[in-house]
């Protein structure tokens, strides 16, 4: 505890701002934390690389101090930790700053004992197990990488954050978990405070699009499997049906995928959908929101996902969901979804043409309550 008798927390923000799932996430605790009792709000010491300085700019928490922070790089960071035995990616941090603890720690290459003398909480947080399921969207490399850190991480860490009971157990089916370490389950929510959405018609003009739209938001990796949506509009294209059209965010030009985003092109090309997408690329978030919340439904069409942003910002702007019948969308929108096989574009074009949005009533839990039990559930995290 400081001495102004507030929680002092730790924030690694530290992730490839091309990841904008794991940048929102972070961004959408320390937002949450605005719904805590005055008293029980803590101070966030945000570590933040250079790159993200953008996004740190608009975080707005009273009790943020940002710190910009040298991180070693993966591979440096592993070998002089396991040589030194000390864990060079928190120590330094723990030597300059008081804490009760550091979120999210993913890089242990050792156990630190210099937070288990001080009682400081090392907690981390793992995504999910995608490469387990679908090994073919990983290089080699890639995939080594990320089970070295793992089975480390589950070697040193005594607390993991899963964001969905769904891959909670896919770490217990495919890893043999230390009684002493616990792992909890906290899902998160998105974050829609002072956001415009009065604008809409001006958006529109701006992007040239009609006033009817379904809503696909995300990153173009493979796993994503944005080439559902397109094979479902090119049925109905070809049957000439010409009243559907759908907007899709998000930088196209992937370099881990360029196979994918060629099949992708191609099927654009080959069926003539360009009058029926509207392809906006990266766009401002604010204005990504508001999109979504004029849109008839967003769509999520993901073969594999930990816990979709999308579906939380959908649940947050009280949007309904087009998604994917796999199980952690149906733990996160329950009977709430309206869901198709992710193999079978014919069960999405059906949604697509028959689709009615219904503003009459709300869809999901009270936006309020669900943001202040999500910041209470990740502060006791750091409970003594």
């Amino acid at each position: 505890m400081d001495t102004n008798g507030r929680k002092r927390i730790g924030i690694l923000f530290n992730f490839d701002r091309s990841w904008l799932g794991g940048v929102y996430y972070l961004i959408n605790i320390i937002k949450s934390l605005n719904y805590l009792e005055e008293e029980n709000k803590p101070e966030i010491i945000l570590f933040y690389n250079k790159n993200l300085a953008d996004f740190v700019d608009k975080i707005e928490y009273p009790y943020l101090k940002p710190v910009l922070w040298e991180f070693p790089s993966v591979y440096k960071g592993y070998l002089k930790s396991i040589l030194l035995q000390k864990n060079i990616f928190v120590d330094e941090i723990l030597n300059q700053y008081k804490l009760v603890g550091i979120y999210p720690v993913n890089d242990q290459p050792v156990f630190s004992k210099k937070a288990q003398k001080n009682n400081i909480q090392l907690v981390a947080w793992f995504a999910d197990l995608q490469h387990k399921f679908f090994p073919e969207f990983f290089s080699k490399k890639k995939l080594l990488l990320r089970e070295t850190k793992l089975r480390l991480l589950l070697k040193n860490t005594s607390n993991l954050v899963v964001s969905s009971n769904d891959v909670e157990s896919h770490f217990n089916k495919f890893y043999t978990i230390r009684k002493d370490l616990s792992i909890k389950v906290l899902p998160f929510v998105s974050i829609i405070d002072n956001f415009n959405f009065n604008n809409i018609d001006e958006l529109k003009i701006k992007y040239k699009l009609p006033d009817a739209y379904f809503m696909v938001s995300n990153q173009f990796y493979k796993h994503k499997n944005h080439i559902i949506v397109l094979k479902a509009l090119s049925e109905l294209v070809k049957k000439g049906n010409k009243e559907v059209f759908i907007v899709m965010t998000g930088k196209m030009d992937h370099y881990n995928n360029p196979e994918f985003i060629t099949q992708l092109r191609q099927e654009i090309s080959t069926n003539q959908l360009t009058p029926f997408l509207g392809m906006l690329d990266v766009i401002p978030r604010e204005e990504q929101l508001c999109l979504m919340k004029h849109a008839k439904a967003v769509i999520q069409p993901s073969l594999f996902e930990g816990w979709s942003t999308v579906i939380e910002d959908a649940k947050s702007l009280q949007i309904p969901v087009i998604a994917s019948d796999i199980a952690i969308h149906k733990e996160q929108l329950e009977e709430k979804g309206f869901y198709f096989n992710p193999k079978k574009p014919n069960e999405l074009a059906l949604y697509l043409t028959s689709f009615q949005r219904d503003d009459s009533e709300q869809i999901y839990e009270e936006y309020t309550q669900r943001v202040q039990r999500f910041a209470e559930k990740f502060i006791k995290l750091f409970s003594a």
